[in-house]
């Protein structure tokens, strides 16, 4: 399968904001974190346009041969000086939403996408070397696809429910 690689246009709005709700919603479902898509969706698309005009980015579309949208990939640089790491490390390229449509799955669509951000990302600053991405832990199946495309765990952040002591 063929895909062609765009950069997002305002006439995409709604079938991303589809998009980010069912991604959303899939999180819900294995987490008890993530709350529902909607209305919040809405808020989250406007924080994500500022972060992206902020940090260098851009959303990239896919569609194959006919015109179809199948996938969706944000991103943008982030630079967060700390002064225990080195600065490689503290301005990376961050991907913040990736989105394949079920009938676009394993066919590699992700890989590309996230080469496609990635090249965006170095292009806008050529100093780069690296690309980040968070998941759910119990999201098993982006995670295989992470590290198909060639990512490693970086950090990784344990949590615990804290319950109020018995009297």
């Amino acid at each position: 399968m063929s895909f062609v690689i765009r950069p997002y246009s305002p006439v995409d709005h709604d079938w991303v904001l589809a998009c980010e709700v069912a991604l959303q919603e899939h999180e819900r479902a294995i987490h008890d974190t993530r709350g529902p898509a909607l209305p919040h969706t809405h808020d989250y698309l406007a924080m994500l346009w500022d972060n992206l005009a902020a940090g260098q980015g851009v959303m990239l579309i896919a569609e194959n041969a006919q015109g179809e949208r199948l996938g969706l990939v944000a991103g943008h640089i982030e630079d967060t000086p700390w002064p225990m790491e080195t600065p490689d490390s503290t301005r990376y390229g961050y991907v913040s939403d990736i989105f394949i449509k079920p009938e676009a799955r394993g066919t590699g669509l992700a890989q590309l996408l996230l080469d496609a951000i990635a090249a965006h990302l170095h292009a806008a600053d050529p100093a780069l070397t690296r690309l980040r991405v968070n998941v759910l832990a119990v999201n098993t199946m982006a995670r295989r696809s992470y590290e198909k495309a060639g990512f490693t765990p970086y950090e990784v952040m344990y949590e615990r429910l804290i319950r109020p002591a018995k009297p």
